[in-house]
């Protein structure tokens, strides 16, 4: 059995927010050997098959990412490189005139992507906003459940101890809603941003890098490479309420979301 199988066989899964999902039972793979699903036994409500892609090995745990939060994050990605590109067009045409010609197409080309992604941008905030409808659905009916707890203690039909624990228990589900209903809320946010107002946030942000850059007398070869870099790393992280943000609140949650369950 390879190593990537030893790490999913026999977790617990969780999704982002903590909420329990299962244990893992076995692979469902390719013909050529490639993880298509996982099996998850999900007590009641039977196996279910999670897309391998989906899940994420923390530590003892294996982390659900849901689909509304991939689609947004690879819509943001698409959206803010191509904007990227075509600002950086726009001034390579303003340093040198006689590249005009050949840009026009390229010009062309990003624009017609942008054309693109707003169509699936429409069909993400859908998705996003029939998901906050759902949760806000979820919390209605746990409010009516703490406060038909609530009628219960004191009419004496249940003791103290229950009723906190109720209580307890359906705070701590309205807090991992809570958690989503922000993370979608920012997503919402982020997407329906004017692109005028990512392509000057992303101005500033390459004109300060680049000044950095001046001061240390970074060679040419060498700002190349840490271009590239961060292209990488935002292509891998996740993208919640700001780049410099993302992989620290990242942590936070799954950290969050273990030490809950082993406290």
């Amino acid at each position: 059995m390879s190593d990537i199988k030893l790490e999913f066989v026999g977790k617990q899964v969780k999704d982002m927010y903590g909420a329990y999902v299962g244990k893992v039972i076995g692979l469902v793979t390719d013909i050529d050997g490639s993880i298509e699903s996982v099996g998850v036994d999900c007590g009641s409500t039977g196996l279910q098959k999670l897309s391998y892609e989906q899940l994420l090995v923390q530590g003892d745990y294996v982390i659900f990412i849901p689909k509304w939060r991939m689609d947004a994050q690879k819509l943001l990605r698409q959206k803010n490189l191509t904007l990227k590109r075509v600002k950086a067009l726009e001034n390579l045409v303003a340093e040198n005139d006689l590249m005009k010609d050949d840009a026009e197409v390229l010009h062309l080309i990003y624009e017609k992507r942008l054309v693109d992604l707003e169509s699936n941008e429409q069909d993400v905030v859908n998705t996003l906003n029939s998901r906050l409808r759902e949760l806000g659905v979820q919390s209605t009916t746990i409010k009516t459940i703490i406060f038909d707890a609530k009628l219960q203690y004191r009419s004496n039909d249940i003791v103290e101890e229950t009723y906190l624990q109720i209580n307890t228990n359906s705070t701590e589900l309205l807090d991992r809603i809570q958690l989503e209903k922000d993370e979608i809320n920012s997503f919402l946010s982020r997407i329906t941003q004017p692109y005028s107002e990512i392509v000057s946030n992303e101005s500033e942000v390459m004109n300060i890098s680049q000044s950095q850059a001046d001061e240390d007398h970074v060679s040419e070869v060498g700002m190349e490479s840490d271009i590239d870099d961060t292209e990488n790393n935002e292509k891998q992280r996740p993208t919640v309420s700001g780049d410099a943000q993302d992989d620290e609140t990242e942590g936070n949650w799954l950290n969050e979301v273990l030490t809950k369950d082993t406290a």
